[in-house]
């Protein structure tokens, strides 16, 4: 692989930035899913340092991590282009990022392709965790959605509410890390993307606190998401977890989306069964494979 080596980049120039994306829609095309998640994505548009695999001038393969924190081992994602499979180039970018992250690694592969899975089992990593995605006719009945007395339930508002909802997303995700440490900064990302839209960004409110949330998205193709809801732990019991999604849910269906889907751990038990309660069934599996397969570190 000497004309195809790993190649360390601190930052992508915004020429190698089209090149990945354009092996990612490739690789989405092929596998009916894609290669990274939205966090990767995010990190690949804004130049973000990422491993690649260059074949006479183009990139052909490319990898990223997330160094580890205090509370979490390094995560990546990879992806090879479609025509360059089978070369070996997916074990190299595995092998270049447990290199970079000097321990535990975690790496997520989505779609659950039996091809990960083999590459994965060879190289040693143990399948660690597992996110439903799951999905819902929009135009299924749905049941109304009933506020507990007290509660006021309103549009998020951009440049007022940001702080109160970092606070209320850490404490609702406490023992989320992923979800629980975002920062203002990740919420601003994504208040600048296309697809943001307050009016279907909820917030529960009580004695004038916010204590809840149900962030909805609409993708390009007009999927509905269920992006995020959290409740903060003092709320629980007022069953604003399931009142929530279904403003959410009301919602979307009222702007003519065709599908509803959503993300969810599978460890989440509770969770899940409230998605199967309002008519959600697994439609596909994100897998995290890792070097310690009996947790995240």
């Amino acid at each position: 692989m000497s004309e195809s080596r790993v190649r360390e980049r601190g930052a992508l120039e915004k020429p190698e930035i089209a090149q990945v994306l354009a092996l990612v829609d490739e690789a989405d095309s092929a596998d009916g899913v894609g290669p990274l998640s939205e966090h990767g994505l995010l990190g690949l548009r804004s130049g973000g340092p990422g491993l690649t695999i260059d074949l006479d001038g183009a990139i052909v393969a490319y990898a990223r991590l997330d160094p580890a924190t205090p509370e979490e081992s390094a995560a990546g994602e990879l992806v090879v282009h479609p025509r360059h499979r089978r070369r070996g180039y997916g074990r190299a970018l595995l092998r270049a990022l447990r290199a970079e992250a000097g321990g535990p690694l975690r790496v997520w592969a989505h779609g659950d392709l039996p091809a990960a899975a083999k590459l994965a089992a060879a190289e040693g990593l143990g399948r660690a965790r597992a996110l439903f995605q799951m999905r819902r006719p929009a135009a299924a009945p749905l049941p109304a959605a009933t506020v507990a007395d007290g509660v006021l339930i309103r549009a998020f508002e951009p440049g007022r509410d940001e702080e109160a909802w970092l606070e209320v997303n850490r404490r609702a995700f406490a023992d989320h890390p992923e979800q629980g440490a975002w920062t203002l900064d990740d919420l601003n990302r994504r208040e600048r993307e296309e697809w943001f839209d307050p009016a279907g960004f909820f917030l529960a409110e009580r004695g004038g606190r916010t204590v809840g949330f149900h962030w909805t998205k609409t993708h390009p193709d007009g999927t509905g998401e269920v992006y995020v809801v959290g409740v903060d732990p003092s709320a629980q019991g007022l069953g604003l977890g399931r009142t929530l999604t279904l403003v959410g849910l009301h919602h979307l269906r009222d702007r003519g989306v065709p599908q509803i889907m959503l993300y969810v751990d599978e460890s989440n038990i509770a969770a899940v069964r409230l998605y199967e309660s309002l008519g959600f069934t697994r439609y596909a599996v994100d897998v995290m494979y890792g070097t310690d397969p009996s947790g995240d570190r």
